[in-house]
């Protein structure tokens, strides 16, 4: 999606011309605008509910600016919030200059206690942009990556950006912790007995992705739980006796 400072920076006048556009004909204006108007009602008696009780709030120009500023961090938090993800234990992330300041999008500390309604575009409806912040580097900078935005089919990436901002859980059970260790440790003992065992031998190595284990079997786990009646796996030369002992099921035994 694009980003919209290039309208930001245009006179307040201007927002309020292109929602009138997008009032009389909503094909009329670019797509992603379209779909930013979208979700809100600009209306300037606009009715919203607060504590059970119902009043009129009249919307501002300068109000239409920050609720599309607040839009396009969003934006920016789904294009670039895997290069901040901390999916490195050892040390910080490379600085790669992707800054998601406030300050970048024309928004202050001073505006994270306002409510704004472009939280609606995350499934937090109207909210605080503290919120959204919050909700973005929980699901955009933690300590998985997503990155998905290279992908042209709209109805594929509005299908993940929901998946990924409303029904991807990253809390994992104390179970699951365990089964996944197990898994590495596997994966492990198994590429140091080769390296000690066959020393010097060509052997297609997965040291360093021993995760594919534990992935692997989260997958095929998953699957099985619904109801998958069979799982046809394609893989290169590298870790797979490590699959075929941790995976398959293949002994030992068979496989030396």
């Amino acid at each position: 999606m694009k980003d919209f400072s290039y309208i930001t920076n245009q006179h307040p006048s201007y927002i309020e011309s292109i929602y009138n556009e997008f009032v009389k004909n909503p094909d009329s204006i670019d797509q992603d605008l379209r779909k930013f108007f979208e979700g809100f009602d600009f209306a300037y008696n606009q009715q919203v509910t607060t504590n059970g009780q119902s009043k009129s709030v009249v919307s501002s120009s300068v109000d239409l600016i920050k609720e599309l500023n607040v839009y396009r961090l969003i934006i920016a938090y789904r294009n670039k919030g895997h290069l901040l993800a901390k999916t490195n234990p050892i040390r910080a992330r490379k600085d790669r200059g992707v800054n998601l300041s406030l300050k970048q999008f024309g928004l202050a500390e001073s505006d994270l206690n306002t409510v704004f309604n472009a939280g609606s575009f995350v499934g937090l409806g109207a909210t605080s942009l503290k919120s959204i912040v919050d909700f973005l580097e929980k699901t955009y900078t933690n300590h998985i990556g997503v990155e998905f935005q290279y992908i042209t089919s709209q109805e594929q990436l509005d299908w993940l950006t929901k998946e990924i901002e409303q029904n991807f859980v990253q809390h994992i059970s104390i179970e699951q912790k365990r089964r996944i260790l197990e898994k590495l440790n596997q994966g492990v003992m198994f590429e140091k007995f080769l390296h000690t065992k066959y020393v010097g031998q060509k052997r297609f190595s997965l040291e360093g992705g021993e995760t594919t284990i534990a992935a692997l079997d989260a997958i095929i786990s998953t699957a099985a739980n619904s109801n998958v009646q069979e799982v046809v796996v394609g893989m290169a030369h590298r870790g797979r006796l490590n699959v075929l002992a941790n995976i398959m099921g293949k002994t030992y035994e068979q496989i030396f």
